[in-house]
C-alpha cells in the first residue's frame, strides 16, 4: 500500500447468494482470511449467480482486491461518518399507517 498509489491482489472466495422468504442477500467470504479494509473495492470474477426463489447458493469464485491508497483510506476513515448520518434520516417501523 504506497501513500498514493493502489496496490492488486487476487483472493479466493465463496458467494454465497439467499434468495428466501426469511432472507434476500449477498455475502462474499474470502477463503485466504483476506481482510477488505475502509477504501478497498472488490471485484468477483465469473459469471452472473441467480439464485431461484426459496434457496441459497454457493459458488467457489475468485476476487480482485485492489486496495486503496493511504490517501484514499484516511478519507474514506474521515467522511465515513457523515455518509452513515445520511442513513439515520430514515427510520424503519413495524407500525401500520391508517
Amino acid at each position: 500500500m504506497g501513500f498514493l498509489t493502489r496496490t492488486k491482489e487476487t483472493a479466493p472466495c465463496t458467494v454465497t447468494i439467499s434468495h428466501r422468504f426469511e432472507e434476500l442477500s449477498a455475502h462474499v467470504k474470502f477463503t485466504n482470511g483476506a481482510v477488505v479494509n475502509p477504501g478497498d473495492s472488490v471485484l468477483v470474477h465469473g459469471a452472473e449467480i441467480m439464485a431461484p426463489y426459496g434457496e441459497l447458493v454457493e459458488e467457489d469464485r475468485t476476487a480482485t482486491i485492489t486496495r486503496a491508497s493511504w490517501v484514499e483510506r484516511q478519507w474514506t476513515r474521515w467522511t465515513g461518518d457523515f455518509e452513515f448520518m445520511e442513513l439515520c434520516e430514515f427510520s424503519f417501523s413495524e407500525e401500520v399507517l391508517s
